[in-house]
Formats: C-alpha cells, sequence, structure tokens
C-alpha cells in the first residue's frame, strides 16, 4: 500500500529531534525555524515532556468520557492559570479544526442562528464548518459549498461589518487572532476592541481562533490579549501538546452546557492531557513567554535590517519575512544549502517564521546569517 500523496514534501527523511534541532537519517542536524506548522512549542523531546508523558504511559492510556478523568481537571486548571481565564469552561478534543467546528456549532445553538462573518486571508480548519470559513475556495470539496451563510469581510474595516450587522441573522464572528496560512496579517488592537463591542451589542458569538497564535507565540498567552478583550469562545491547539494531538475550546460561562450538545471519542484522553499538562509546566517553569518577547524582538530587528525585505509581519515568535519576489527558493536553499527549516503561507512571497519558544539569541544570530547568505 502507498500513502495519499497529498503533500509537496522536501528532500529529507528525518529520524530524530532534541530542542531545536532534527537529524536526518544522513546525519545531518537541521535548525527548526518552523516547528511543524507552529506546534512545537517547549521544543523537541524535552525531558520534562517526556518524562510526564510517559508517566501517564505507564498507568493510563484512553478510556472514554463515560468516566471521571481526574487528569482533565488538572489540566483545565493549569490553562485557566496560564491564561488568566479562571471562569471559563473547557471543552477537549483532538485539532484546531475540530476546536472550530465545536465553536460555531456552539454560536448557532446559543444564538439559534446560522450566518457567520469571517474575514478574507482566514484558515480555520479542513472540516466541514471550518471550511465554511475558511477563505480558500480550493480546499473545499462540492459537498461542503453552502453548508451555512458565511460573510467574509476585509480585516480592520469597521464600516462593512457595520452593514453586515445590519441584519439580525449572525450568530458568530470568527477571526484569527493573527493569521497563519494567510500571511501573518492580523487585526490591531483598535479592530478587536470594536469586534468586542460589536458582537456584545447585537448578541453574537466572538470566537478568536488561536490555534496557532496562542500558548505565548505573539510574546502573550493569547494574541487577542494585546487588546484587553474576552471574548466568548477561544480555540486552541497546535503548541498545546507540543506534538501530541490536542485541542480545544475555552467557553464563556455566558454558555451553559447540557449532556449531549457536544462529544469527542478521543478528545481529552489522558495521555493527551499529560503532553498538556507538560507543557504548561514547563512554560511556568522555564519563563517561556518572557523568551518568546526578547528573542523574539531581538529577531525581528535583526530581520528588518537585511537587504530586500519589504516588511516584518506579526508579533513575538510568530513572524512573516515579506519580499517583492517568491519565496520557494529561499525556503529550497535554507534547507539543503544551510540545513534550516521555515514555512510558506498563501503570501507566495512571505517566509513564515514558526521556531520552538525556547530559541535564543545565538539561533537566531545563525538564521539571520544564512538568510543573508540565501539573499547576497
Amino acid at each position: 500500500m502507498k500513502l495519499f500523496d497529498v503533500y509537496p514534501r522536501f528532500k529529507v527523511t528525518l529520524e530524530k529531534a532534541y530542542g531545536v534541532y532534527l537529524w536526518d537519517d544522513q546525519h545531518r542536524q537541521y535548525l527548526d525555524f518552523y516547528g511543524g506548522h507552529g506546534v512545537i512549542s517547549i521544543g523537541h523531546s524535552h525531558p520534562g515532556y517526556i518524562k510526564r508523558v510517559n508517566q501517564q504511559l505507564d498507568k493510563l492510556v484512553f478510556y472514554s468520557n463515560s468516566i471521571y478523568l481526574p487528569i482533565q481537571d488538572e489540566l483545565a486548571q493549569k490553562l485557566s492559570e496560564a491564561s488568566g481565564y479562571h471562569d471559563y469552561q473547557l471543552f477537549l478534543c483532538n485539532s484546531g479544526a475540530e476546536a472550530n467546528e465545536n465553536a460555531l456549532k456552539l454560536a448557532s445553538f446559543y444564538t439559534g442562528k446560522r450566518k457567520v462573518i469571517a474575514f478574507k486571508g482566514s484558515f480555520h480548519g479542513r472540516t466541514a464548518a471550518a471550511l465554511n470559513v475558511t477563505d480558500n475556495l480550493k480546499l473545499s470539496a462540492p459537498l461542503n459549498f453552502n453548508n451555512f451563510p458565511v460573510k467574509y469581510l476585509e480585516l480592520n474595516k469597521e464600516k462593512p461589518l457595520k452593514d453586515a450587522l445590519r441584519s439580525d441573522d449572525v450568530c458568530a464572528i470568527i477571526v484569527e487572532g493573527i493569521q497563519g496560512v494567510g500571511g501573518l496579517d492580523a487585526p490591531s488592537v483598535a479592530f478587536l476592541k470594536f469586534l468586542s463591542q460589536q458582537s456584545k451589542q447585537h448578541g453574537i458569538i466572538l470566537i478568536l481562533d488561536e490555534i496557532q497564535s496562542g500558548y505565548g507565540r505573539s510574546g502573550k498567552f493569547f494574541a487577542h490579549q494585546y487588546a484587553d478583550i474576552k471574548p466568548d469562545i477561544i480555540t486552541i491547539a497546535k503548541g498545546m501538546g507540543n506534538g501530541f494531538p490536542i485541542g480545544g475550546v475555552l467557553i464563556s460561562p455566558e454558555i451553559k452546557a447540557e449532556y449531549g450538545l457536544l462529544g469527542t471519542t478521543f478528545g481529552g484522553n489522558p495521555l493527551a492531557c499529560a503532553a498538556g499538562i507538560a507543557v504548561l509546566d514547563v512554560m511556568k517553569k522555564e519563563s517561556v513567554v518572557t523568551n518568546v518577547n526578547e528573542v523574539g524582538g531581538y529577531l525581528k530587528e535583526e530581520l528588518q535590517q537585511l537587504p530586500k525585505v519589504k516588511q516584518i509581519k506579526g508579533k513575538g515568535l510568530m513572524l512573516g519575512v515579506e519580499f517583492d519576489f517568491p519565496v520557494k527558493d529561499i525556503r529550497e536553499k535554507l534547507v539543503y544549502d544551510y540545513h534550516i527549516f521555515t514555512g510558506s503561507s498563501a503570501n507566495p512571497n512571505l517566509l513564515r517564521i514558526l521556531p520552538p519558544l525556547i530559541i535564543t539569541r545565538e539561533n537566531a544570530d545563525t538564521f539571520v546569517k544564512a538568510l543573508t547568505g540565501v539573499l547576497s
């Protein structure tokens, strides 16, 4: 049997990883400046992470949510402390797409309405409802079209949003803290405040997709916290498990739970919760968010000085280096000549940078030196 070939891949075969480095089957070392789509938060194979997951592996790997699993409460409590969302509720699932799927469903349940406002350049996942609010028709099969009405608006434009809210059929507004696949555009602080005010005024659920921009990547636990707002629902995944599949939905106390309202087979399994707890423990013990601000700020300053760089987008260690030409050749040279992984986006001229949140200034210097070499 062959794999279903849907991924364009670099000609690199990985065998192991540790910290910010990976090694291939030829024993070549690579610097990870992409973190597997921003998933690696505390570094590959962190000792504390490995220990906690192995301990859980020896005790209990899985049982269904029909039985009380105390480790879920432990994860919820530590997430509450880290994020500041003490009075919110947590629904655990397996991925970012599943988190957004459940967030949209909750918004519709709560309001009794169907229409959703999303934004141009958005990416919210590849399942049915998530695809319907993702601004890329190429990803949708015919059966995905017209699942429910969606209005796509320009980010940071207030008038189109006001116009869209004149009708009373909107159940939710969904927006990324920082757009990932779309190319590192982000809602401004003023626009996030405007979204919060308008959603409250019109009785609409505001969903913040922090799947890639959350868990400290922006320099705050959630990117929307720069605007000092509290959305009704927040979706999380990627850095939450440091590579172990896990996702979650943070839900306002205004939205009441009922038996059967949401459900999942594997979501919240003990092994996933152990991975999630290990990530939060390491983030706290090693002051990971502080490192994101210090190294991210330094890296951004260094990148802005490079020739041919048009602009630097993003915050913290979620950065995009934009040029006036496609970055495909740059990415290939970085991989094959300098052994550094980076990412792409829907913007062909943007190099996406999502390293583990534990990188050092020395790692940043290595990357900047390599990029300088490629551009010279």
